[in-house]
């Protein structure tokens, strides 16, 4: 079992950046999952932002993400990031990390264990 806590996400204007951070604990080492990013936004569905692998030597993105964001962990410290570039409004969400057995999988249903999430908001 894995707890993730996410952490990092705060109030930026268009054009800033931000870097998320999930934190892994629990009685199996995150290190043995694939990881992802998800976004909700308010009164929308939850959507798939970026994946990585258990290595992290493979990485996916949402193609409205591309170019704007890198996800990448350390394994060693049990965490995994994601860095969020050119942040416009419409990137206001609330992000979580989940973790899962499949690498690069954007069917949110396929994860076993998420965070509690951390907001974004972007202001203009």
């Amino acid at each position: 079992q894995v707890q993730l806590v996410e952490s990092g996400g705060g109030l930026v204007q268009a054009g800033g950046s931000l870097r998320l951070s999930c934190d892994a604990s629990g009685r199996t080492s995150s290190s043995s999952y694939a990881m992802g990013w998800f976004r909700q936004a308010p009164g929308k569905e939850r959507e798939f932002v970026a994946a990585i692998n258990w290595s992290g030597g493979r990485t996916s993105y949402a193609d409205a993400m591309k170019g704007r964001v890198t996800i990448s962990r350390d394994n060693a410290k049990n965490t995994v990031y994601l860095q969020m570039n050119s942040l416009n409004q419409e990137d206001t969400a609330v992000y979580y990390c989940a973790a899962g057995y499949y690498f690069g999988v954007t069917n949110l249903r396929e994860y076993i264990y998420w965070g509690q999430g951390t907001q974004v908001t972007v202001s203009s």
